[in-house]
């Protein structure tokens, strides 16, 4: 089997155990927690289904980013919130409870939305043909990858509480190992082309990134959300599921170029996720009088 082939299987293994893994950690309730925070949902949806793909465009345009490379970085912005968001969250101050319970509505909702923004963006910027547009054969499949294991997972700590509580920290530290492996791999594979590639869309996915988590965290607290409603939001709508774009780049649209804006942004959101987090902190040693009126 050649190592094109393999990289999307192993991509997709990765995606269905990490969202197994995010089902192991949630329950009906984490669904209608959200009816007692509906700012909190409000302010964090409209940020992720509208303004981040907007704030993206923009970005794309100003920067006179490459077609190919455009959709790819629409795509990214068209994902749910990651994993990872719950864990700087945690680390950070943020309220876990309600990345746990966005992640889950964001990667449902993304199964409408992230194929409407693709197409979107596929016949706006890929005019020439480059990009074939997800079919609903496609979505289907994406379906069945994000949703199946989450529904699985959840279905599992209904009926095995013990076991699944057990289960959970395993199985995210598997499922980051194997992410890991996968993407380091991959990366490996390629970084002659995202070295190359950097000029043309590295700096648009930075910017994305930090517009991303300084809109959420900022725009919460003049919404009059607390400080720790605030930084779970900055970390949910900042932090992209960039494995879900990298599997729909490279096994369902079979373009790696797709893939690079998402590669990219893989890497340097650790180091912009930490910084913002270190932002927050000094906020909250810090709070800002106008921002604490609400």
């Amino acid at each position: 089997m050649s190592s094109s082939l393999l990289v999307p299987q192993l991509l997709v293994i990765a995606l269905a155990l990490i969202m197994f893994g995010l089902g192991l950690s949630l329950s009906l309730q984490d669904f209608t927690r959200l009816l007692k925070h509906p700012k909190a949902v409000a302010v964090a949806l409209v940020l992720q289904v509208v303004v981040l793909p907007l704030v993206c465009y923009l970005l794309i345009v100003a920067l006179q980013v490459p077609p190919i490379f455009a959709v790819g970085l629409m795509l990214l912005a068209a994902s749910p919130g990651g994993i990872s968001a719950n864990l700087f969250s945690h680390l950070f101050g943020g309220n876990v409870a309600m990345n746990i319970s966005l992640t889950a509505v964001n990667t449902v909702l993304s199964i409408v939305t992230l194929p409407l923004i693709s197409n979107w963006a596929i016949s706006t910027f890929a005019k020439t043909g480059q990009v074939v547009p997800l079919q609903f054969g496609k979505v289907a499949e994406v379906i069945a990858i994000v949703l199946i294991p989450v529904v699985i997972g959840m279905w599992l700590r209904s009926r095995q509480p013990a076991f699944a509580a057990r289960s959970e920290k395993p199985m995210k530290l598997f499922s980051a190992v194997v992410l890991a492996v996968v993407a380091l791999g991959a990366i490996a594979k390629e970084w002659s082309s995202m070295v190359s590639t950097f000029s043309d869309v590295g700096v648009a996915v930075i910017a994305f990134n930090l517009v991303s988590l300084l809109a959420g965290y900022y725009v919460s607290r003049l919404a009059g959300l607390d400080q720790a409603m605030a930084t779970a939001i900055g970390f949910e709508i900042g932090i992209h599921n960039s494995t879900l774009a990298i599997f729909i780049a490279l096994a369902v649209l079979n373009n790696f170029q797709l893939a690079l804006p998402a590669a990219i942004y893989s890497v340097s959101m650790y180091v912009t996720a930490t910084l913002f987090g270190l932002l927050v902190l000094r906020r909250r040693a810090r709070p800002s009088p106008m921002l604490n009126r609400g």
